[in-house]
């Protein structure tokens, strides 16, 4: 992971714990605030995905340029491309 990477998810954790934070401490009922929560948690997600996806797509891009001197690939080779073409299809 580059120290850009991880300026990023540092800030996104640090996001998500300030907003739990205020929201766990602000005067509203319960159901208010889980609602409230289950927002954050769907954007922290949403933000993550889209983190992730990007660093499969980098992924797949340097896997495909590698090149295989042989016919077949090996089970690993099989195994990384099929999770860095999941990773950018999701």
């Amino acid at each position: 992971m580059t120290n850009d990477q991880k300026v990023i998810v540092g800030f996104l954790c640090g996001v998500a714990a300030g907003a739990i934070a205020g929201i766990l401490l602000a005067p509203e009922s319960g159901k208010d605030t889980r609602k409230k929560l289950a927002a954050k948690a769907k954007d922290l997600r949403d933000d993550l995905n889209e983190q992730f996806s990007g660093s499969f797509g980098r992924i797949a891009d340097k896997v495909s340029n590698l090149g295989w001197s042989g016919d077949k690939e090996s089970a690993g080779d099989h195994t990384a491309r099929k999770m860095a073409r999941e990773g950018v299809d999701s």
